[in-house]
């Protein structure tokens, strides 16, 4: 007998594969969370049951199930199916599966599903090698990727391609999937009998994020502190131990890094401090440049609260100064001081409406020559082309003000600034009425 060529030990020899690799869906029915894509009768899981895939980019956060969707798919339909991993992978390896391809549909009319993960990682030349093979269906294909396509795919290649977006996973997902690995005996750990309580899946649940294959990790590695003479109990403590700190899910560079950085500024023009106090220490945590964030304070500062408190500039400023000034982690105080204050301030972006739409005049219309009046008539000769001839001195004139025509002739009807209602600018649009009423008489 051939004890290498033979089945007769093969159950004793353990899977040496990661647990989240073992435990990887196989079908549609075991796949767990992204009801809105691949529910019954969704647009996806139709294609796929009916194996009509088009190109498509699944994008979405780390442990979502792209990946598992694409062997899904491998396994479910009749086309030929490659696979290649973008950081790896050159032209050259393109160019290969595309000739495969066109020889496949000449000769036995059945078409190529390409499944490129990290799609992101190619450049714009690789990109455009695929670009006309995708749009005369010589391949189908498939992107996975964290960063946002609309970024990271060019825009040609982009526009032939359906863009499927994967969520992360919620609560009661992770902890089906994690239950599952714990009581499968054939592919988890279910022959181990291990014991782990609903607060410890929570935990677990915290930790990962909504990032499957961060818990399956969590949960696997945990199972190999275990002592199974004197223990077979999974506990928070043995968790804590092997997670370390909460991993942060916030890339610079990603689209995670926009998400983060966009619900900070909105939640300080929406007058949140507790949400703009989590966003900021979100970035702080995970590293954020401190000088990116004082720049949006400064950006804030103007835009969303300008006029209507003039110093919340000025306390910008001063946390841009004081955060390079004293470094962190002490930093993060002034950051802090600065985020609240702007929160709490009363909102106008009248002035950063009133200098978008003068660019925009400036840029689409003829806007006419500055008013004689008003042209420069200290050199000599000024006097004798008209320049300065009319022009009133407003301080010669009751309350600093006399009427005349500043804007040119061309737009002597626009109005660019509409102040609001809110904070000191609310003081600024009654002034400007009321010397839209006057008719100020020169000082005596």
């Amino acid at each position: 007998m051939d004890l290498f060529t033979t089945n007769l030990f093969e159950p004793q020899v353990k899977d040496s594969r990661p647990l989240a690799v073992r435990m990887r869906p196989r079908t549609l029915e075991e796949y767990i969370g992204q009801e809105e894509i691949i529910g019954r009768g969704k647009f996806l899981r139709r294609m796929i049951e009916n194996d009509n895939i088009p190109s498509v980019v699944l994008y979405g956060p780390p442990g979502t199930g792209k990946t598992t969707l694409a062997h899904i798919i491998a396994q479910t339909t009749g086309s030929h199916f490659e696979k290649l991993n973008a950081v790896a992978a050159g032209t050259a390896d393109i160019r290969k599966v595309i000739e495969s391809a066109k020889e496949r549909l000449r000769l036995q009319q059945r078409r190529t599903i390409l499944f490129v993960d990290e799609i992101h990682r190619f450049n714009k030349g690789q990109q455009d090698v695929l670009l006309p093979y995708v749009e005369n269906g010589t391949i189908i294909l498939i992107g996975a990727t964290t960063e946002n396509p609309y970024f990271e795919v060019n825009s040609p290649l982009l526009s032939r391609m359906r863009v499927v977006r994967l969520k992360r996973l919620d609560e009661q997902g992770i902890i089906r999937i994690l239950e599952q690995a714990l009581t499968d005996r054939e592919r988890g750990l279910g022959q181990e009998e291990i014991v782990c309580n609903q607060d410890t899946l929570l935990k677990i649940v915290a930790i990962s994020g909504g990032d499957a294959r961060t818990a399956l990790n969590i949960i696997e590695q945990a199972a190999a502190m275990l002592d199974p003479v004197q223990s077979n109990v999974i506990t928070s403590e043995i968790i804590e131990t092997v997670a370390g700190e909460k991993l942060q899910a916030y890339d610079k560079k990603g689209d995670n890094h926009y998400d983060v950085v966009s619900a900070f500024i909105k939640s300080m023009r929406g007058s949140d401090p507790d949400a703009a106090l989590h966003y900021l220490a979100r970035m702080l945590e995970a590293g954020e440049d401190v000088k990116f964030i004082a720049r949006r304070l400064v950006i804030c500062a103007s835009e969303d609260i300008g006029n209507a408190d003039p110093q919340a500039l000025v306390i910008a400023m001063a946390a841009a100064q004081a955060v390079q000034f004293i470094g962190m982690p002490e930093g993060r105080i002034p950051l802090a001081q600065a985020v609240v204050y702007l929160a709490c301030a009363p909102k106008s972006n009248a002035s950063y409406k009133g200098i978008d739409a003068a660019i925009e005049d400036v840029r689409s219309l003829d806007y006419g020559t500055v008013p004689p009046q008003l042209c420069d008539a200290h050199y000599r000769g000024a006097r004798d082309l008209g320049n300065g001839k009319g022009y009133l001195y407003p301080h010669d004139y009751d309350e600093g003000f006399v009427k005349q025509e500043y804007l040119p002739d061309k737009l002597k009807h626009r109005s660019y600034y509409q102040p609001t209602a809110n904070g000191l600018e609310a003081g600024f649009a009654k002034r400007l009425e009321h010397l839209k009423q006057t008719n100020n008489t020169k000082k005596e």
